[in-house]
């Protein structure tokens, strides 16, 4: 049957059936949403009229319905004698025997065979597209990419072949596990108390379904999936005779595939997703496919997992709402200085270097999130640098050029517009090892005009980098200047994305899979996802700098990285410095970000604060959420610091503030922007911020 025919499947008769048992039924799926193209987002490239996607067919209507509707009598389906016999067999069945649990009611067979059909279509298509679109010039790419993995993990394999007593005991363990899990399983058949054998580790959001702890075969099924990969990552883990990196990328590599493989991710082993089908006749995977269909036609025939409603938000109406205006601008930058809202402000300046891997906007987000509001709110005349998101006009920026385009002149724009020769400044991420760059590259010329320096989740030595390390080598690098030199000497902001995206694959990756193919829901509106889907390009030169000189050969922290024609020694910088990081940060560990309290002279504060590196730093006091952790003395790791840490509950913005106000003079009546030499160019959040990466 064609997709391009608007198919109408034959309308259910059956109404869904409801639990007459005492037990708690679980909570029916939310209906799919019904939708024109327009609703989710239109696709990045228009489609033929006669598309699925075009104009979508109506799938059978089978969702729970309202109480009084239930009432309603259904339609009389034709039937055959047989078929009669057969239901009054059950009738009769049912007086002799409790009524069972109708969770997963029996559908109706005609419209559950036509909507498969239209979802095996709209597969088929979306397939059809990813096999001849753009991206399928990749080939060469991906087969490298699958070369890597299979030699990583065959170091690792090579390893246990030496050593077959290694792959007894190894495979001791994993049987005795399954062992206790079958007794456990048999207990729990015949009724006993059986405590599980394994359990998802904390946070893992894929088995929270009831029915994965309430029914015994969704158990087995989970049980046994976690014993096999948690089995396989401690392998990994415990391998000798293999380089530390390795190791690194075969854990890695093991953990993607075993996500990938979970019993969540498939429509007969999960049972949501199989509740979902038999109650909307497969409803929801006819909507699914129509939304796997759009999403890879947004992506030219690459797959383009839609994480948030990404139309629920628009710069300058519901996020970025800081009133501000954009003061100064060149080819790499737009500052912000943002209005006053108390009558006196800090006599110092200060200024922010967001990182430029993502948007500024991560600052100022909603106004209950907005860390820029709120430091305005304290009394400092706050600017922000947005960067551009660069195209072939950037394409040949360095590392140097974000120094001087970026620090410097930011710099000399917040002088000019203030008469403020000295600032504090804040650095974020990559934003902050340029800001220590260029901190180290002023104190070698003896420059003195950044008093203070705040450093939000930002790593100077890089020897224990985080999760990101997976994808530094020589080899890997190499091939991604080759990609960059094809694509006019810029990174794509949709690779940086699906690079941070893999390193929590089951929240950013499997989790919408579920939600968007699976169950044929549309994602919720949430602007952190909005953000984090608003990814930028980098210029070729700039990034292999970074990666070659942080990531891979650690030359900051070694004092022999050079730019802008200095040797870049942190040691020299000796202005009172924050360290602020997160205890669960995958980017820019804790323990990493210790390292800089041992390279930096001057008097440095150091602070872990709770979750990642994200909502570790954006956590407003009011929320009253996560919590943090002091400690004056300066033991040898990070670990030996925290563990005689006091905990504090709560954000730490306000531990901030009272470190930073003084360091920032006394108060003077409040600037407003554009009272300065600087003129006002346009309103924040400015247009470098607006400009999206597929245009």
């Amino acid at each position: 049957m064609s997709a391009d025919k608007n198919i109408a499947p034959v309308q259910s008769a059956m109404p869904i059936e409801t639990s007459s048992s005492n037990e708690p039924m679980a909570p029916a799926p939310a209906k799919p949403a019904r939708k024109t193209a327009a609703k989710r987002g239109t696709s990045a490239t228009k489609a033929p009229a006669k598309r699925a996607t075009a104009k979508k067919a109506k799938p059978t209507a089978a969702t729970p319905r309202k109480a009084s509707a239930r009432k309603a009598a259904a339609p009389k389906a034709k039937s055959t004698k047989a078929e009669d016999s057969t239901r009054n067999q059950g009738y009769e069945a049912k007086s002799a025997a409790p009524e069972p649990k109708k969770n997963y009611p029996l559908p109706n067979v005609a419209a559950l065979a036509m909507n498969l059909v239209q979802a095996a279509s709209l597969a088929q298509r979306a397939a059809m597209l990813m096999a001849s679109g753009e991206e399928s010039g990749s080939l060469g790419e991906q087969m490298e990419d699958a070369k890597r993995v299979g030699s990583a993990i065959l170091d690792v394999a090579a390893n246990y072949i030496k050593n077959p007593l290694k792959i007894v005991e190894a495979q001791a363990k994993l049987w005795g596990g399954y062992l206790n899990l079958v007794q456990s399983s048999a207990n729990r058949l015949f009724g006993k108390e059986a405590a599980p054998v394994v359990t998802p580790s904390r946070g893992d959001k894929r088995f929270k379904d009831p029915d994965w702890q309430n029914r015994l075969a969704f158990d087995l099924l989970k049980q046994s999936y976690l014993l096999m990969s948690q089995w396989l990552d401690k392998q990994v883990q415990d391998t000798k005779g293999v380089d530390k990196h390795t190791r690194i990328k075969a854990e890695f590599y093991v953990k993607q595939i075993t996500n990938a493989f979970s019993p969540s991710n498939f429509l007969l082993t999960n049972p949501e997703v199989l509740r979902t089908t038999l109650q909307t006749n497969g409803e929801n995977l006819v909507l699914g496919m129509q939304h796997f269909l759009e999403d890879v036609e947004r992506g030219h025939g690459r797959l383009q997992i839609q994480q948030t409603d990404m139309k629920a938000f628009q710069l300058g109406r519901n996020i970025a709402l800081t009133p501000g205006k954009v003061v100064y601008q060149n080819d790499l930058i737009q500052l912000l200085q943002y209005e006053p809202t108390t009558e006196k402000v800090h006599k110092r300046p200060l200024l922010i270097f967001p990182p430029w891997i993502n948007k500024y906007y991560i600052l100022d987000l909603t106004p209950e999130k907005s860390f820029v509001k709120w430091a305005v709110e304290q009394g400092y005349t706050v600017f922000v640098v947005s960067w551009v998101n660069p195209d072939a006009r950037q394409a040949m920026k360095s590392f140097e050029s974000y120094m001087f385009e970026g620090a410097y002149a930011a710099l000399d724009a917040v002088e000019a517009a203030t008469g403020e020769k000295e600032v504090n400044a804040i650095g974020y991420c990559i934003g902050g090892t340029m800001l220590s760059c260029a901190l180290a590259h002023m104190a070698a010329r003896k420059i003195d005009r950044i008093k203070s320096a705040t450093f939000f989740a930002t790593q100077v030595d890089f020897t224990e980098a985080g999760d990101l390390q997976v994808f530094i080598d020589e080899e890997q690098i190499d091939q991604l200047e080759q990609q960059m030199e094809e694509h006019g000497g810029l990174l794509e902001g949709s690779s940086m994305a699906s690079t941070f995206n893999m390193l929590r694959s089951n929240d950013l990756i499997w989790s919408y899979v579920v939600n968007n193919y699976l169950l044929g829901r549309e994602p919720v509106p949430f602007d952190l996802l909005y953000w984090n889907a608003d990814a930028t390009r980098m210029p070729a030169k700039m990034h292999l700098f970074y990666l070659r000189e942080c990531y891979l050969r650690n030359h900051l922290a070694q004092g022999v990285m050079e730019l802008g024609g200095e040797h870049l020694d942190l040691h020299k910088v000796k202005i009172p410095i924050y360290l602020q990081s997160s205890r669960e940060d995958h980017i820019a560990p804790y323990n990493s970000v210790y390292k800089g309290t041992k390279l930096f002279n001057g008097d440095v504060k150091f602070i872990v604060a709770g979750s990642g590196h994200i909502a570790g730093v954006i956590n407003p006091p009011a929320a009253r959420k996560y919590q943090y952790w002091t400690n004056d003395a300066r033991p040898d790791t990070a670990k030996e610091w925290l563990e005689d840490a006091t905990e504090h509950p709560g954000s730490w913005w306000g531990d901030w503030e009272l470190w930073l106000a003084p360091k920032s003079g006394p108060m003077v009546a409040a600037r407003k922007p554009g009272d300065g030499k600087l003129k006002v160019i346009e309103d924040a959040p400015g247009s470098y911020v607006m400009v999206k990466s597929h245009e």
